[in-house]
């Protein structure tokens, strides 16, 4: 009897495989990593059941809240083989904020959701120190989140992240496209690599056959293979603030799973279309090493990642100067990537 009643006692939510210890540890880590980047307008920032920030009256007469949240994908298993999980926070951060911004509002507060097989203190606090990173590229407070354990669902090594961003934007200056026209100019701005699209058929193609193992070294790539995959996103939102305060920014495209091919129309009326002038910027090395592996046709690349463009941006033609030399200042590489013409709302290549 006195040994049924001790493997009693031991039925504890911990002996179902969930460990509050362990989260409670990893909630500790995590204030230290989100305290630099709250905003005077926090009011009740991590470890409550809420968060609230205040919206300053003195800055807006008509704000308009704008809300965005996405994941990182299945990127994430490259980190997980790769045992380094400080960068896939920014790609979170900058999946998140980077859509708010391109209606002109001005990212102000984030929060994550993390699922995991198995709550690992630090593994967490290194996923966490990645998006409070992101946060303070951003200019934006990560006030809370979750972190939710799930054994049996995942595997004690497995986690999957999401985000919630939510900024302002005065009325009046949304940013909806709406005034895009003919002869206006399209900038693009240069990503840091891959972002956070596309990895689906980046593994299928270099690793599920065997051919390439994440620590190879390719002569064409700077860092060994699995880091050059892994490098973080840029986060554009504070060049593109800047670009909005400074010239009259008529559309902003967000180049995600869709390529430049899917992501700009979605920001053009249908009466014009965006004629894009290939190798008038640089493409990543990155870019050509998957297209030369798969002898994947160029416009299949053009609609399944960046190609070297994070962000579009559309101006009027007399702004373009001006805009770059905004993003250049705010230590951007831009350039004049193509134009607006007569049309029926989608891309075409020149």
């Amino acid at each position: 009897m006195e040994e049924a009643g001790k493997e009693e006692a031991r039925k504890d939510y911990k002996w179902a495989g969930v460990d509050i210890g362990a989260a409670s540890r990893a909630v500790e880590l995590i204030r230290e990593k989100a305290g630099p980047t709250l905003r005077p307008e926090v009011l009740a920032g991590v470890g409550g059941f809420s968060s609230m920030f205040e919206i300053d009256p003195s800055r807006y007469e008509k704000p308009v809240l704008v809300s965005g949240t996405d994941g990182v994908g299945t990127k994430l298993k490259l980190a997980r083989m790769l045992d380094k999980h400080d960068t896939v926070g920014i790609d979170l951060v900058a999946m998140c904020v980077d859509d708010v911004v391109a209606c002109g509002a001005e990212p102000l507060f984030f929060q994550d959701y993390i699922a995991t097989g198995e709550v690992v203190p630090e593994r967490i606090a290194e996923i966490v120190g990645g998006i409070a990173d992101g946060c303070r590229k951003a200019g934006c407070s990560l006030v809370g989140g979750e972190i939710a354990e799930h054994p049996g669902v995942m595997e004690p090594e497995e986690y999957d992240l999401a985000g919630f961003c939510v900024g302002v934007v005065e009325k009046d200056r949304i940013i909806d496209g709406s005034r895009v026209k003919p002869e206006d100019r399209v900038i693009g701005i240069a990503s840091s690599g891959l972002h956070s699209n596309g990895f689906s058929l980046v593994r299928k193609l270099l690793f599920d056959s065997g051919e390439f193992n994440l620590d190879d070294k390719i002569r064409e790539l700077s860092l060994p293979l699995g880091r050059e995959l892994l490098t973080p996103s840029f986060i554009y939102a504070p060049g593109v603030l800047e670009v909005a305060r400074e010239c009259d920014l008529k559309a902003v495209a967000h180049v995600t799973g869709g390529g430049i091919t899917d992501n700009l129309p979605r920001v053009l009326p249908d009466s014009v279309n965006a004629e894009i002038f290939l190798g008038c910027w640089p493409v990543k090395n990155i870019f050509t090493f998957i297209q030369r592996v798969g002898e994947i046709d160029l416009f299949e690349m053009l609609r399944t990642f960046n190609m070297g463009l994070g962000m579009l941006l559309v101006v009027g033609p007399t702004g373009v100067r001006k805009a770059l030399q905004v993003l250049d200042m705010n230590l951007y590489r831009a350039y004049e990537v193509g134009e607006i013409v007569e049309g029926d709302g989608t891309v075409r290549y020149r």
